[in-house]
Order: C-alpha cells, then structure tokens, then sequence
C-alpha cells in the first residue's frame, strides 16, 4: 500500500505552513491532490516530492521559473521543463562569465573598447545600456541616486556618459546582486575613481562566490527534480532526461 501523508505531516517535514502548501496546489504546481473517503486531502510519495523539488528549487532559482517548471511537469511537458531548467543554466554561466570579463577590465588604464566596440565619451544612455546589458530605467535610477553621473548634449539635451561612467555601470550591473546598500556601492565607486583596487576586487570574488553557491543549489534543485520526474512512473521517459519510443522496433 502506498504511503499517505497529510498537510500536516508534509508541512511540519519541510518546515513550512499547510497554507504555503496550499498555495502551491493553488498555482497548479502538484499533482491532482486526492482525498479519503471523509473528504480530508492527503498526499503520496509523489506530491512530497514535489514539495520537496518546489523547495529546493526556490534556493537557486527565481519564483516565476520555478512554477513554469512545475506546471510544465503537471502538464506532461517534462522535456520542456527540463529545457527550461537548462536555460537558467546558460544564463548563470553568461553572468559568471561576464563578472570576470569585468573584473579584468577593471584595471584597464587603456580601457577604449568593450567587446569589440569602441568607447567615445559621448555615449547616449540607450548606447551605454546596450553594451551594458541593462535597462536605460536602471541606469536613470543609478544616476539619481548619486552613483553615476551625465552631462546634456548642448544640442539636443540628451544624457551623454563618458567612458569613466560606462566603467562604473559596468561595475554596478555586475555587484548589484551581492552590494545591497547604496552607500556601499558609492563608496567601492569612489575607490574606483581613486584607482584604489582592493576593495572592488573582494567585492567580485564575493559575487563570484554567490554564483558559485547559486549554480550548486541550482544542481541540487535538479537532482530534486529528477528524483520528482522518477516518482511519476512516466511512460518511455529516462532519467538522463530522454524519451525513449520503442514501439517501432516491435513491428
């Protein structure tokens, strides 16, 4: 007989409220919940699992992936989930590889290209934004909060930044994520004006350390996963994330 479990049992194990479980069955993350003959909901193996997989994956990825995913699985599109699974992998190795691209420029003193682009001091913000990889809203933001600076073109009043301010963008695009105070972020910019290394340089390991935690609970968030897909007993569906169809080899 198949273990049960009810909504206290699964929420006291995974340290959560029965209401955050709730929540999940809400959003069409689990399977369909079945219920004893008294009309209480209960849970099998399989929704702890996936309880389990929610979870673990939250620590590594961001809430709107995380339901996509698991709708996906609810939905029988388990190859789909995985690719999308996949696409975060992707994008944490671009941020990776990004931070230390920009941890290397940083002591540039002939810093007059970016990716193969030439540097002028009088970029527009959409130019700096799309070197940059940002939002030109998030480059208006940084600038009124005192951490870059522009000056007006004479001719049409757009905002024209230097090539020592797209150093600073550049800088703040890849610490936003680990610097969480403002007076924090000036302060490593002042240093960077000062040309004082020290500083900056402890701040990108310390970003490349949470990428390197980040990428660590993303795996585990997929071993949970796996594990998930494997309580499903899906039809013609491999672990290594493959579907196998036999059926033309029986005719």
């Amino acid at each position: 007989m198949q273990a049960a479990y009810t909504p206290a049992q699964v929420a006291n194990r995974l340290n959560v409220s029965t209401t955050t479980l709730r929540r999940y069955e809400e959003q069409g993350l689990l399977p369909d919940v079945p219920r004893t003959e008294g009309n209480h909901r209960f849970y099998t193996p399989a929704h702890l699992q996936a309880f389990i997989t929610i979870r673990t994956l939250l620590m590594g990825y961001e809430i709107p992936v995380v339901y996509k995913v698991m709708r996906k699985i609810k939905n029988t599109d388990y190859t789909e989930a995985l690719w999308l699974v996949n696409d975060q992998l992707y994008l944490i190795q671009e941020e990776k590889q990004r931070v230390v691209e920009i941890l290397g420029m940083i002591r540039d003193a002939d810093f007059t290209q970016y990716r193969n682009v030439k540097l002028t001091n009088s970029m527009t913000i959409g130019k700096v934004a799309e070197l940059a990889g940002v939002n030109t809203s998030a480059i208006r933001y940084w600038e009124k909060e005192g951490l870059i600076n522009s000056e007006r073109d004479n001719e049409n009043g757009y905002r024209m930044y230097t090539v020592a301010e797209f150093r600073k963008i550049l800088v703040i695009s890849s610490l936003r994520k680990s610097v969480y105070y403002i007076d924090n972020l000036k302060d490593l910019l002042n240093e960077l004006d000062m040309h004082r290394f020290s500083k900056i340089d402890r701040s990108f390991q310390f970003a490349l350390q949470k990428l390197n935690n980040k990428l660590k609970m993303q795996f585990q968030g997929i071993a949970e996963l796996m594990k998930y897909i494997g309580k499903l007993n899906i039809p013609h569906f491999d672990l290594d994330g493959i579907f196998w169809d036999n059926s033309h080899l029986q005719e």
